[in-house]
């Protein structure tokens, strides 16, 4: 009741959710953000007519969070640190826990990663040849329907008694930092200082985690990233880190390439247009879609016949 009371003094959206195009959660969103962001809703309401809830939750909360100060935000997210457990009615072991960006984001990047290779070890493991007992050679095999949940806690075992593997194709924590604010220490309107994956931080933390660190640097203006390319399937090193940084100027990350998914996680690298169909490794054709999008868009460009009988695989 009182999202839609609250509906009243957003006409747009109220009649969005009237004809259908905006379901209850969505308005709920809409409204919280409106009330501590004043003047976001009519871009939100773009956000959730074309993209799912998810996607709408990450957009608003990004707008709340950068309407407070770095420093203060910064004061709050350590202040709501916390970590408890407890066991469940099955005898489970329940864990809750909450970091700052600073610390949440390296472990959860490297527990997606680990999460991958999971993955990538069970349908590996799914694709053997059955025994003679009509069993796969592997108990691996079993697990080819487990949700992504069930690998990521298998992950999380593997990181707790070996570590894991450590990274990725990605660093554990990326930092993107307009060059005139890291100089000054501080941000001022349209800079940015933020987490890829966590936010808005301060600038001096900023400072602080890059004393240790391999930086990237990304000049907006310094390199026409549209004007390399590559008849080849190498990416160069500009592309790789643009890929990884998302789209400028927001720079939040990458994202499942194909319309209306919001996968972060298992993402992949793809020609739009086929290398085997001459198409060139520039920005422009360059693609990061997950596993599932990226074998549905293999199969279609073979079928348009793109991949010049290529074998089966992804470009």
């Amino acid at each position: 009741m009182d999202t839609v009371a609250a509906l009243e003094s957003q006409p747009e959206a109220k009649a969005a959710l009237q004809a259908g195009e905006l379901s209850l959660a969505q308005a709920r969103e809409l409204v919280r953000t409106e009330g501590e962001c004043p003047g976001s809703a009519a871009d939100l309401l773009d956000v959730a007519k074309q993209n799912s809830l998810k996607t709408l939750k990450e957009k608003a909360r990004d707008r709340r969070v950068r309407a407070i100060d770095p420093e203060e935000l910064h004061v709050m997210q350590h202040a709501a640190m916390h970590a408890r457990h407890w066991v469940n009615q099955l005898g489970n072991v329940r864990v809750e826990l909450e970091l700052p960006p600073e610390f949440g984001v390296p472990f959860t990047n490297r527990l997606d990663a680990e999460t991958d290779r999971i993955g990538q070890e069970r349908r590996r493991a799914a694709n053997q040849p059955r025994r003679a007992d009509g069993l796969l050679g592997t108990d691996l095999a079993t697990g080819t329907s487990q949700q992504r949940s069930h690998d990521a806690a298998n992950a999380f075992i593997r990181m707790i008694e070996t570590g894991g593997k450590g990274k990725a194709h990605q660093a554990d924590l990326v930092i993107v930092c307009d060059l005139r604010a890291y100089r000054r220490g501080h941000t001022e309107d349209g800079e940015q200082c933020h987490l890829i994956g966590g936010g808005p931080i301060p600038v001096p933390l900023a400072q602080e985690l890059g004393k240790d660190a391999f930086l990237k640097a990304v000049l907006h203006d310094g390199v026409a990233i549209h004007t390399i390319a590559h008849y080849g399937r190498r990416y160069p090193a500009i592309l790789r880190t643009a890929l990884m940084l998302g789209t400028p100027p927001d720079f939040e990350g990458r994202i499942c390439s194909e319309p209306g998914c919001d996968r972060r996680y298992h993402l992949e690298r793809d020609h739009l247009d086929p290398c085997a169909n001459g198409g060139q490794t520039t920005f422009e054709n360059l693609a990061s879609p997950c596993w599932p999008h990226h074998r549905t868009k293999t199969e279609r460009d073979r079928k348009a016949g793109l991949l010049r009988g290529q074998p089966r695989g992804p470009d």
